[in-house]
């Protein structure tokens, strides 16, 4: 009887999670074995893998100037719009973290961009103001200066949409005023008492302490800005002269405009190496900077 009833509840248990657990094999799982088995083929969705090795790879790595182009631009825009990013959140929640009457409802609205920042619709409206005649220029007009053309300049078309993406800090945002208001507020005392000013209370006690909220917010943002897409798809289509072709965009090209599948899946598997290595970096520089307090200060 025993053995029946805990066989009964674990049947139970696994038809509460058996949508998950679809989800799961079919949906992740599943995908991610068929991209590193067609990584090793030459596959066009229209006939049948033919399997060729590491050709992929190597060609990739060795005969692909759009490969290293668009591995150069994405590592540009992380590196640049990921700090900007984190700074304009904490900023913004250390003054929504004063208490203030109103601070709530102008969390949401600057929280607002964060939602919508990625539709199709922003990035249209993104590529309307930055346009020739966009109201960019008409204010540059305005004030006696010459506009341009943003978005069709090599020079600036990458820096539009690195605008585009800090502007969309409220996730950080909203996890930097948590960790914020977890701080004790004894330590601001004890420093009001021992004669510290603003600059030096934020640079001993709000950043040590934050220091685990800044690495997770490094990490999401830092792996966010590398799978990078519809902004660069819709506003730029990874021009001009391929100086917004970033990885995923170059990736999407491959596997559904030129049909080369087994291309962009070798393209994928590599996308995930280096995000790979990059996070492990980052995890092992955080032992230097990042300040844990059950840990007595590392």
């Amino acid at each position: 009887m025993e053995r029946k009833k805990a066989l009964k509840e674990s049947l139970t248990g696994y038809a509460i999670i058996s949508p998950w657990l679809i989800g799961f094999f079919f949906l992740i799982l599943g995908p991610i074995v068929a991209s590193f088995y067609l990584s090793f083929t030459d596959y066009d969705l229209l006939s049948s893998p033919n399997w060729i090795g590491f050709d992929n790879y190597i060609n990739i790595l060795t005969n692909d100037p759009r490969f290293r182009q668009s591995l150069a631009v994405t590592l540009i825009f992380v590196f640049v719009s990921t700090p900007l990013k984190l700074i304009f959140a904490l900023a913004l929640a250390m003054l929504f973290n004063t208490g203030r009457k109103g601070t709530g409802f102008f969390t949401t609205i600057y929280y607002i961009p964060s939602i919508i920042g990625g539709s199709v619709a922003i990035a249209v409206v993104w590529r309307i103001i930055f346009g020739r005649n966009g109201a960019i220029n008409d204010i540059l007009t305005t004030l006696g200066l010459e506009g341009m053309n943003w978005i069709g300049n090599p020079d600036t078309a990458l820096t539009v949409l690195i605008l585009l993406v800090v502007w969309q800090f409220g996730s950080p945002m909203i996890i930097f005023l948590a960790g914020l208001r977890q701080i004790p507020a004894e330590l601001y005392e004890a420093a009001s008492v021992d004669g510290a000013n603003k600059l030096q209370t934020f640079f001993k006690i709000t950043i040590p302490m934050l220091t685990p909220v800044i690495f997770f917010n490094l990490i999401m943002q830092t792996i966010g800005g590398f799978m990078i897409f519809t902004q660069a798809y819709l506003i730029t289509q990874g021009g001009p002269m391929d100086s917004t072709l970033f990885y995923a965009l170059y990736l999407y090209e491959m596997a559904f405009e030129y049909l080369r599948m087994g291309y962009a899946s070798a393209m994928a598997w590599i996308l995930l190496l280096i995000i790979a290595a990059i996070t492990l970096l980052l995890f092992k520089s955080s032992s230097r900077w990042v300040f844990y307090e059950s840990e007595g200060g590392r």
